[in-house]
């Protein structure tokens, strides 16, 4: 967790909501200058900061409406600080909330250096990460009509269709295997669906590599020597990380990964752990689909994943290696280089059998993974 800490004249704290926002500023004392609800837009909010400009700082919790306000302060030179929604737990610690009272806590931490902080993307690069973010429900949903068909086919007891429907070309006379004219209409829709999601993530994903492209190239192309990063892994990557500077530690970015386990521990006691929702949910899905697709069709790796069942066990092993290929890539991206096998791997060992392990750390099926990373790839 980071906190701002850095001392100002003025603070202001902002519960911002989509057409109102309720406004404090504190001064260095502690003193309330200015607590009231204003209509949400730049014309009020630099009315009512403007005899405190000189040295302010402007807080908000990082809900859905923070973008307007952020560049906003970016234009006009303000300082801004966006606080972790989920880690701001003295807002919702009162007997009684609302906008007025969170709008002077955000101030009152603000003020004592506890506002626990959250990273502000740069306008420029947030459009395309929110597209990139919206592409994969859409992608889940594609994958849910491909289910539905092969259900579908169980729910008869129908021959296997042995081939993968996930490909156009083996489409064709999928709805005839079906005896009833109902059933035929429904997987008829189901693939009619699945054709227009097919081609508007098709259209999305252009869209987003030639933009990622044009923002970071060397970055994008760097990534593309790990094994198991595709096209569409690079810019999530790429757009959520934006720079691996922003991380001094390689810990910190696990840390954002979801990939470590917080300790909750008092008086030498342990008592389990804690902050699994804290950190960035779509950094824990690429790096986890990549250590998922790192293994097909790589012997090297699935000797690898072989020597962390036998030392860690079966369910722990896939997420031990999504752990150290995030330490790679952080590895790989502050010293500018490519990815190293070898270093990644620790060298190949002899007398290593396949890999026996069927269950990630969720219980999920190895294999229904690997299906499951490669539907959503196409």
């Amino acid at each position: 967790m980071r906190l701002y800490t850095q001392q100002h004249q003025f603070y202001c704290g902002i519960d911002v909501h989509a057409r109102t926002m309720y406004l404090c500023i504190l001064n260095r004392d502690g003193e309330i200058l200015v607590h009231r609800n204003m209509p949400a837009g730049p014309a009020p909010f630099l009315k009512a900061s403007a005899p405190y400009r000189e040295d302010v700082v402007v807080c908000v919790a990082c809900l859905f409406t923070w973008y307007w306000l952020a560049d906003l302060c970016a234009r006009e030179g303000l300082p801004f600080v966006l606080g972790h929604a989920l880690s701001m737990k003295a807002i919702h610690g009162g007997t009684a909330t609302n906008d007025k009272s969170d709008a002077q806590k955000i101030a009152v931490l603000r003020r004592g250096g506890m506002l626990p902080q959250a990273y502000v993307s740069p306008a420029e690069m947030r459009a395309t990460r929110d597209l990139l973010r919206r592409r994969l429900p859409l992608t889940r949903k594609r994958a849910e009509l491909l289910a539905h068909i092969q259900h579908t086919n169980s729910q008869d007891n129908l021959p296997e269709m042995g081939k993968k429907i996930a490909s156009k070309a083996n489409r064709a006379g999928v709805a005839a295997r079906f005896p009833e004219p109902a059933v035929q209409k429904s997987v008829e829709m189901d693939l009619a669906l699945i054709e227009f999601y097919a081609q508007l993530l098709r259209d999305v994903a252009l869209t987003i590599v030639q933009t990622a492209k044009q923002h970071d190239a060397q970055t994008f192309y760097r990534l593309q020597s790990v094994p198991g990063i595709g096209k569409i892994l690079r810019c999530v990557l790429l757009y959520e990380m934006h720079e691996i500077t922003r991380f001094p530690r390689v810990q910190d970015f696990v840390s954002s990964c979801r990939l470590v386990k917080c300790a909750k521990e008092s008086a030498g006691k342990r008592y389990g752990t804690s902050g699994a929702k804290i950190g960035n949910s779509y950094l824990k899905w690429a790096v986890s689909e990549a250590a998922v697709l790192f293994l097909r069709h790589n012997p090297v790796g699935q000797q690898s994943l072989a020597r962390l069942e036998k030392k860690h066990g079966q369910g722990k092993a896939l997420t031990v290696l999504a752990h150290t290929l995030a330490r790679a890539v952080y590895d790989m991206l502050r010293r500018d280089t490519a990815c190293d096998m070898h270093k990644f791997l620790n060298g190949e060992r002899s007398g290593v059998s396949e890999p026996t392990a069927s269950l990630d750390l969720s219980g999920i099926c190895l294999r229904m993974m690997l299906w499951k990373a490669l539907t959503l790839r196409r």
